[in-house]
C-alpha cells in the first residue's frame, strides 16, 4: 500500500538544526522514499513498510544523538 506522510523533526538539544534534519532526510531517500523537504515539515511518499521502516531507523538514529520530537501524519488516500 502506498502512504503519504507529513512529518516534522524537532531536535531538541541542537542549536542548528540543520545537520539532524538533514541525516533524517537522507535516511529517507536511502530507503527508496520520495521526500519534498518544506520549511517546518516534509512530505515523504512511499510504500508503507519502507516509509515507516525508514521514519524507524531515523527516529531512532536521530534519538541517539539527543533529544528529539517527530510529528507524523499519514494518509493512505491523499494524493500520491
Amino acid at each position: 500500500m502506498n502512504v503519504e506522510a507529513e512529518i516534522s523533526l524537532y531536535p531538541l538539544s541542537e542549536e542548528h538544526l540543520e545537520h539532524p534534519v538533514h541525516d533524517f532526510v537522507e535516511v529517507l531517500k536511502t530507503h527508496g522514499c520520495s521526500v519534498e523537504i518544506g520549511p517546518m515539515s516534509s512530505i515523504v511518499k512511499g510504500d508503507s513498510q519502507a516509509v515507516f521502516e525508514a521514519l524507524r531507523i531515523g527516529y531512532e538514529e536521530a534519538a541517539q544523538k539527543g533529544g528529539v520530537l517527530l510529528i507524523v501524519k499519514a494518509c493512505n488516500v491523499c494524493p500520491l
